[in-house]
């Protein structure tokens, strides 16, 4: 790490930082947006040390801003996703239970849910009658009830279950 790097020593929540005053941006993708200290490289190249006193939940549009004053855009990564879409709203809302049940991170929109690909809840959610689409799009999932940050309009952030063991195991509630 070189002596001449930058350090972004705050994170402010998109409505709160002035972002028409963005030096540059740097673009992530979900795991990389929830970071306390790494060293990053901006879209343009310029490699600077995210240093935060704690870990915080990047979004599409927040700020950072760097220990000589400059702000940087945060930008959300296009990255593979599976589209979840159903035939009418009883069956979205029957589909995100069966996914929330399994503590998967989700994002919720109008009339779809994403997810991260995984082959076996796929084969669940078509079982469930869901049109199962995989794109490329920036992700940005619930926080929770647990940890979620209301500040972010519709998408909360902080809890996920990314703690190195997956979740196939069944409550007594499955069926």
């Amino acid at each position: 790490m070189g002596i001449d790097m930058q350090r972004v020593i705050e994170h402010r929540l998109a409505s709160s930082w002035p972002a028409d005053a963005a030096a540059g941006s740097l673009t992530l993708d979900y795991d990389a947006r929830h970071r306390r200290r790494v060293r990053l490289a901006t879209d343009a190249g310029e490699h600077i040390l995210l240093d935060l006193p704690k870990a915080v939940a990047m979004a599409d549009g927040d700020g950072l801003r760097l220990e000589d004053g400059r702000w940087l855009l945060v930008a959300a990564a296009p990255e593979a996703v599976i589209e979840v879409r159903a035939g009418d709203a009883a069956q979205l809302a029957r589909i995100a239970w069966h996914l929330g049940n399994r503590h998967l991170p989700a994002e919720i929109g109008d009339g779809v849910i994403r997810i991260r690909p995984d082959h076996v809840i796929e084969a669940m959610l078509e079982r469930l009658g869901a049109v199962v689409t995989r794109v490329n799009a920036p992700f940005q999932p619930e926080g929770g009830a647990y940890g979620g940050d209301p500040a972010h309009s519709r998408h909360g952030h902080g809890h996920d279950h990314h703690h190195g063991h997956g979740h196939s195991h069944r409550h007594d509630h499955d069926h």
